[in-house]
């Protein structure tokens, strides 16, 4: 397994930009495939974006399409999730995970490393 940090989250109003950052650490984490997800009060943990552990296969939950960008850099062992044009729906826990094995997952189920979380707050 890799241990998973992140930070950059923070309380911002709609229309703005944030960038999320998950320091991964731990043996061959570059063979790791990588995920965004989030969490609202009262809902289930879901998809925001994924790579591939190459770095070359990006892909995202259609509710951010177009507005958030998620990058690996591997020579950091880094995660970043850049996220512009936020909206109040976008407020949740951030957490970032990391799974083995196979491509373009989306489940919870299908990571087996998973960061604390990290804040994010959208007000209109």
């Amino acid at each position: 397994q890799v241990q998973l940090v992140e930070s950059g989250g923070g309380l911002v109003q709609a229309g703005d930009s944030l960038r999320l950052s998950c320091a991964a650490s731990g043996r061959s984490v570059w063979t790791y495939r990588m995920a965004w997800f989030r969490q609202a009060p009262g809902k289930e943990r879901e998809f925001v974006a994924g790579v591939s552990y190459t770095g070359d296969n990006l892909y995202y939950a259609d509710s951010v399409k177009g507005r958030f960008t998620i990058s690996r850099d591997t020579a950091k062992n880094t995660l970043y999730l850049q996220m512009n044009s936020l909206k109040p729906e976008d407020s949740a826990v951030y957490y970032c995970a990391a799974g083995i094995g196979g491509n373009g997952r989306t489940r919870v189920d299908d990571f087996g490393s998973w960061g604390q979380g990290t804040q994010v707050t959208v007000f209109s």
